[in-house]
């Protein structure tokens, strides 16, 4: 009953990274996740440049999972580019870090991000997020395009 289409997630945590995968595991979702480490990975992935070069483009994630504190080009930098072109500018990018900072919360959502979840510090909740926001965007949300 899920949406085909895989999750890019953009985590350079090892232990938020494997918590993700167990949870998307435990919530039954069969969507392949692709996991990329820092913003400059993330753009090139998205965009199939540097060492995505040989990735189909036109392949884009159902969602993204956007960490805001990641290397190279923080969250906002990558959410920036991802918006400023035409195919990749309606791709719902879920913001998913531990900053609970006003400013980031505004700036995310100025940048237009579609949601914003401050990851939970306790392991199962944590957990419970991660289904739930699952379960939301690749099940019941539909997006464009």
């Amino acid at each position: 009953m899920n949406k085909s289409g895989f999750v890019l997630l953009v985590e350079d945590n090892a232990d938020d990274e494997a918590l993700t995968l167990r949870a998307f595991k435990k919530s039954h979702l069969k969507n392949e996740i692709m996991v990329v480490r820092d913003g400059e990975e993330a753009v090139d992935f998205l965009f199939a440049t540097g060492k995505f070069s040989k990735r189909d483009a036109n392949n884009l994630p159902a969602v993204v999972l956007l960490d805001l504190k990641i290397p190279k080009l923080d969250g906002h930098q990558v959410l920036e580019k991802i918006r400023s072109h035409e195919k990749t500018k309606m791709l719902p990018v879920i913001i998913l870090t531990s900053s609970n900072e006003e400013a980031d919360l505004l700036r995310s959502y100025e940048n237009g991000a579609n949601s914003y979840i401050v990851k939970p510090v306790d392991t199962a909740q944590f957990i419970s997020c991660i289904e739930q926001l699952g379960l939301y965007w690749l099940v019941l949300n539909q997006s464009a395009g």
